[in-house]
């Protein structure tokens, strides 16, 4: 199987590591383009495309995105796919007294990674979520949201989280084993 190279459209250095790390031993080079491209409102899955969609058109090729959502139950899934923007807007602590009123603390993280082969092409979704629920802080501050979401079965957070552990449980690692065996069939790239 020969090695390809594929373009991660992302700004975030965390990120792209992290997709690294997972994405060791696919049969990728995995390269990285920082593009701002529209932030569409809809569904994961609706952003996602649009996303990949443009992403390809620009690059005039093969484009990888992603995009994380963080859906409270208690909310009915928001912040959802808006989670960076409340993030950016309320911090950490403010995200935890949305929950105030409310017995539910779970939350839902899903990752939705995008692939489009190339201009106009039909794009495919890799999803993975990670159950789990909304604590204090706690952690290193440095990695979105990661210092507030306990994952189901675990002591930490995230952001408490060895990178090795956390690699192998949450919502992009998910994704990305279902992007990794896409990416295995020679005719799918």
């Amino acid at each position: 199987m020969s090695t390809r190279t594929l373009t991660f459209v992302t700004g975030n250095a965390n990120k792209l590591r992290e997709v690294q790390q997972i994405l060791s031993g696919a049969p990728i080079i995995l390269t990285s383009h920082k593009l701002d491209l529209p932030e569409l409102q809809g569904t994961t899955h609706e952003i996602a495309t649009s996303k990949a969609r443009e992403a390809s058109r620009i690059l005039n090729g093969p484009a990888l995105t992603e995009d994380t959502a963080l859906s409270f139950t208690s909310l009915n899934g928001l912040p959802g796919p808006y989670i960076k923007w409340f993030l950016d807007s309320v911090g950490h602590e403010g995200l935890n007294k949305m929950l105030v009123g409310f017995d539910d603390k779970s939350a839902t993280a899903i990752c939705t990674f995008a692939y489009c082969p190339g201009p106009g092409k039909e794009v495919v979704l890799f999803e993975g979520r990670t159950e789990g629920r909304i604590v204090s802080a706690r952690g290193p501050k440095d990695f979105g949201w990661d210092p507030i979401f306990l994952p189901d079965g675990f002591a930490e957070t995230y952001a408490e989280m060895a990178k090795e552990t956390k690699n192998t449980i949450s919502h992009r690692y998910r994704a990305l084993e279902k992007l990794k065996t896409f990416l295995a069939d020679e005719k799918n790239f």
